[in-house]
C-alpha cells in the first residue's frame, strides 16, 4: 500500500526516484475504494493444488479481493471431482456480461499439441477476447502466455530438445517497472516446460516489451506496454514441492527425466528442495494487484469497455 505523504514534502521525490510507491493528499482525497473483483481461469488439472497455490499468493496483501474461478466447458477434468467444479467454478457463457478488475488464465499440460489441436481452443479464445474487452488487467501464466501471445500478437512457440525444469535466476531488465518495486535485481523462478517464446520474436511486436529474462531459461516476463496483458513464462506460483512432485510423477510414467536444475541439493533426489522464490512470488503478486489493478482499475467496472487497448 502506498505511503499518503504531503505533496510538497521534499523526500517526495527522492522516494519516486527510488520506485518507492507515495500518494499525495490530493491523490488520496479523490480515491475511491472497493474490493476488487478477480476471476481465475483454471486450466490446470489439479485444479484444487492450483487454486490453492495462487489463492494463498493473492490473499496475502491488504487489500479485499473478491475471487470467481472459471474453466472451459469442453475439457472434462479427470482429476478434480465434477461436484467440486459445480460448486466452486463458473464458465465463460455465465460471466460473459460482467467486467473484472483482473484475470489470471494459468498453464496447462498440452504444449505437444499445436494451439488449435487443444479441445478447448475456441472457448479459450473467446475468454482471451472477453478478457482484452472486460477485463483491466490480465496475467498468463507458462502455457497460457504462450497461448495469449500467439492470438493476439502471431508468436510463435518452439518445441526445446529437452524440457526446462528448475529454479532458475532471472535478470530484471526494467528496474523501473512497477511490478519489479521491492524486487532484487536478480529473483529466483520454477519453470516447468517443453516449449518456449523467442526475444527476436517479442521484440517485431511494438506493444510488446520484456521485463524479465533468465541466460538459461530463456524469457520470463513479457508485457504490453499499456499494462493489460502480462505473460510470465515461470511459474512463481509453484509450491515448495511441485517439481519433485512432477519429476517422480514422470519417473513412474517411463519417460527418463532429467533432474530438475538448481531445485534438489546437490542434485540429490531424496532431499528437501530449497525454496528460495516465495518471498518474490509474493511481492510480484501483491505489486500486480496494488500497482497494475488497484490503482489504475476504473471504480465502476462496466467503464472498462471504453478503455483504449493496444493490440498490435
Amino acid at each position: 500500500m502506498p505511503i499518503k505523504i504531503p505533496t510538497d514534502l521534499p523526500a517526495r521525490l527522492a522516494l519516486e526516484g527510488e520506485n518507492i510507491f507515495v500518494m499525495t493528499d490530493d491523490r488520496a482525497s479523490h480515491q475511491d475504494i472497493r474490493p476488487l473483483e478477480i476471476a481465475i481461469v483454471n486450466l490446470m488439472p489439479t485444479k484444487i493444488a492450483t487454486e490453492t497455490q495462487l489463492l494463498r499468493l493473492l490473499g496475502n496483501t491488504p487489500i479485499q479481493v473478491n475471487i470467481t474461478l472459471l474453466r472451459t466447458r469442453a475439457h472434462e477434468s479427470k482429476h478434480t471431482p465434477l461436484q467440486h467444479l459445480e460448486r466452486f467454478y463458473k464458465t465463460y457463457d455465465e460471466i460473459k456480461s460482467l467486467s473484472f478488475d483482473g484475470m489470471i488464465v494459468t498453464g496447462a499440460p498440452v504444449e505437444h499439441l499445436s494451439f488449435e489441436e487443444v479441445d478447448y481452443w475456441d472457448e479459450l479464445v473467446s475468454l482471451m477476447e472477453y478478457a482484452r474487452r472486460s477485463v483491466y488487467s490480465t496475467l498468463y501464466i507458462c502455457w497460457a502466455a504462450q497461448a495469449a501471445l500467439y492470438h493476439f500478437f502471431n508468436v510463435p512457440k518452439y518445441l526445446l530438445e529437452e524440457k526446462v525444469s528448475g529454479i532458475f535466476s532471472h535478470h530484471v531488465l526494467h528496474p523501473e517497472c512497477r511490478l519489479f518495486r521491492g524486487f532484487d535485481d536478480i529473483f529466483y523462478a520454477p519453470h516447468s516446460r517443453k516449449t518456449e517464446v523467442r526475444a527476436e520474436d517479442i521484440l517485431r511486436v511494438p506493444s510488446l516489451r520484456i521485463l524479465a529474462a533468465s541466460r538459461e531459461a530463456g524469457l520470463t516476463m513479457v508485457e504490453n506496454r499499456d499494462h493489460s496483458q502480462i505473460f510470465m513464462t515461470g511459474h512463481f506460483e509453484y509450491d515448495r514441492d511441485t517439481l519433485d512432485m512432477e519429476y517422480h510423477r514422470d519417473l513412474n510414467r517411463g519417460l527418463a527425466p532429467s533432474v530438475p536444475c538448481h531445485y534438489y541439493p546437490d542434485d540429490d533426489i531424496s532431499a528437501v528442495p530449497s525454496m528460495n522464490w516465495r518471498a518474490h512470488a509474493h511481492l510480484f503478486f501483491s505489486n500486480w494487484l496494488n500497482f497494475y489493478v488497484y490503482q489504475e482499475t476504473p471504480f465502476t467496472l462496466s467503464a472498462i469497455h471504453d478503455l483504449p487497448r493496444v493490440i498490435s
